[in-house]
Order: C-alpha cells, then structure tokens, then sequence
C-alpha cells in the first residue's frame, strides 16, 4: 500500500483551473512527471514537490500532508471521565475530538494539559459555562467557541448537557 496519494495534485491542479502543460510550465516540472505523480504511478522527489506546491502557494510539507491525509485511517473509540464530565473521544495526526457529557453542577476545572492546540467547545444541548482566565462564557445549545488551549480554563454544566471539543494543533490551522 502506498503511503501517499498525489492524486490530489491532480484536485489541486484543477481547483486552480490549470491543464497538466500549465502547471508543467509554472513548475518547471515535465507534464509526464506531473501526470505519473497525477495517477500514483512514480515516486515523487522533494524537489518535484516544493516546485508544484510553490504553485499552489503551499510548502512542500503542506502538500505532502494533503497527500497523506487524503487516505483512510479508522480509529477506535476512546472513553474516560475526568471529574464530572463523561468523555468518548477520537484522535488523530493533527486533532482531537470529544463528544462530552454531565449533569447540571458537573466541573472540570483542571482539564488535561494540551499541546499548543485551539480548542472549540460546541453545545448540543443544554447550557455550559467556560472560564478563562480573564473571561467568562455562558453557552448555550448551537453556541461554539475558540481559544487557545494554553488558557487555564473550566467548564461547568449549568444544565445536563452534551457538548463536542475539538484540540487542532495550530501548525495545522487553515
């Protein structure tokens, strides 16, 4: 199986409305290169890769993560509680999501120690009050905030609720 699809040079070239000999000429890499890259048909060089992504006005390392993340990747359920408040939770690469839950009174005031993330906290149902360290916000269903994760901050449960959290790692922010 290979490990990267650059098929998606072939969606990017597109977007950018460009033919194979365009992007070949703004490049200055061969349109059969191009086209072998296209169909996973050759291996790409890093060279080759920073010249087509310069095009697209990404880093090399952009496309290639475009490349990778292109491909499936299933990942299995995870389920802890930290003080009040039930956690499934998903990972992968570059993110993190949790689907929360807790009964009204339900704290967590000492959430886990992130990375440099965002955070984005989503209210489904029910009410939730985030504290940072200068700021508080009364959420309720459908409201959704972002803010650096680095913040000390809490949630308390104003009313049973379900809530998503998102942690994106800011290299990978768009």
């Amino acid at each position: 199986m290979a490990l990267f699809d650059f098929s998606i040079i072939r969606e990017l070239r597109k977007k950018h409305d460009l033919s194979i000999g365009e992007l070949a000429e703004k490049s200055n890499v061969s349109a059969p290169v191009i086209s072998k890259l296209e169909r996973n048909l050759s291996k790409a060089e890093l060279d080759t890769l920073y010249k087509i992504a310069n095009v697209f006005g990404m880093t090399c390392t952009e496309l290639l993560n475009m490349a990778e993340a292109g491909m499936t990747r299933h990942v299995a359920v995870e389920s802890h509680t930290s003080e009040d408040f039930l956690f499934r939770k998903i990972r992968y690469k570059n993110m993190e999501c949790l689907y929360g839950k807790a009964t009204r009174g339900g704290k967590v005031s000492r959430p886990a120690i992130h990375g440099d993330d965002y955070e984005i906290c989503w209210v489904l149902s029910g009410k939730l009050l985030l504290t940072l360290p200068t700021e508080k916000h009364l959420l309720k269903k459908d409201d959704s905030i972002r803010f650096d994760a680095l913040l000390e901050h809490s949630y308390e449960a104003e009313e049973d609720c379900e809530i998503i959290l998102m942690h994106i790692k800011k290299e990978q922010r768009s």
